[in-house]
């Protein structure tokens, strides 16, 4: 159902309709991701160019799905900024964009994930503006933000199969089929304490006790995330990260600086 008021979105991608229109995929705050019509948007005069931009909080106004797209797609009445962090800088452009890739490939249309806004909203803010070496912590926080969201990702505080609380020095593996699993002493894995930490601030709804707690795991955490978002996603590489490797090799041939 559409709503009729203003409501908070983000552009994640668009797409060219007609010579003078676009269809973008909005990510809003009470409808999930929504498929949009922008009429006149790519006129040189229209407003809306300097609005509807990725990265950039907006108000949108919606219309009516249209009855020739079955009700998938709806009209865009107005946009307008709503201010907010300002536009990433170039250097974190790919990792906004691989987060988007990610709403994308693993959220239905018309689901709406209020805390999962709010935390893609949060990580936008600390890419804009904070220290470029806490990025990974900002992207692996977000991915468990989603993973959660999506149903997917197990408590991170008991073994999955027989819900046995954890050990304080064992180590513990996400595994696609199983959850969260205990290790063989000598595994790499992750410890139970960055376990806890991790599983407390999601529950806290705190994303910067979230980004401590990534921090504090990696790359331990990169290791577990990694194949279960692969496994979820049904691909084994995201086309934003591959761009970013093939970028990074051209420009100074280490593809070890992509964002991880």
């Amino acid at each position: 159902m559409v709503r009729a008021g203003p409501q908070a979105a983000f552009v994640l991608h668009q797409w060219a309709w007609s010579e003078t229109s676009l269809v973008l995929d909005l990510f809003t705050r009470e409808q999930g991701r929504v498929a949009v019509v922008a009429k006149g948007a790519k006129r040189p005069y229209s407003q809306l160019r300097s609005v509807l931009l990725p990265f950039q909080r907006i108000q949108v106004t919606l219309g009516r799905p249209r009855a020739d797209d079955s009700g998938d797609v709806v009209t865009l009445r107005s946009a307008e900024f709503a201010g907010g962090a300002t536009l990433l800088p170039p250097a974190r452009l790919f990792a906004g964009f691989y987060l988007n890739e990610l709403l994308m490939k693993l959220l239905a249309r018309q689901d709406p994930h209020p805390g999962l806004f709010d935390a893609y909203a949060d990580a936008l803010a600390e890419l804009a503006a904070g220290d470029p070496a806490g990025d990974e912590a900002v992207l692996r926080a977000f991915e468990l933000w989603l993973l959660r969201e999506t149903g997917v990702l197990p408590e991170l505080d008991r073994v999955t199969t027989t819900q046995e609380p954890m050990h304080a020095d064992g180590l513990y593996a996400l595994r696609a089929e199983a959850g969260l699993v205990a290790l063989a002493t000598g595994e790499p894995g992750l410890a139970a304490t960055d376990c806890l930490a991790l599983q407390a601030a999601l529950d806290d709804h705190d994303p910067p006790a979230l980004r401590a707690a990534c921090a504090a795991a990696l790359p331990a955490l990169r290791a577990q995330v990694r194949p279960l978002l692969h496994y979820h996603l049904g691909s084994p590489q995201l086309r934003t990260r591959q761009a970013m490797i093939e970028v990074r090799r051209l420009l100074d041939g280490h593809p070890e600086n992509v964002p991880r």
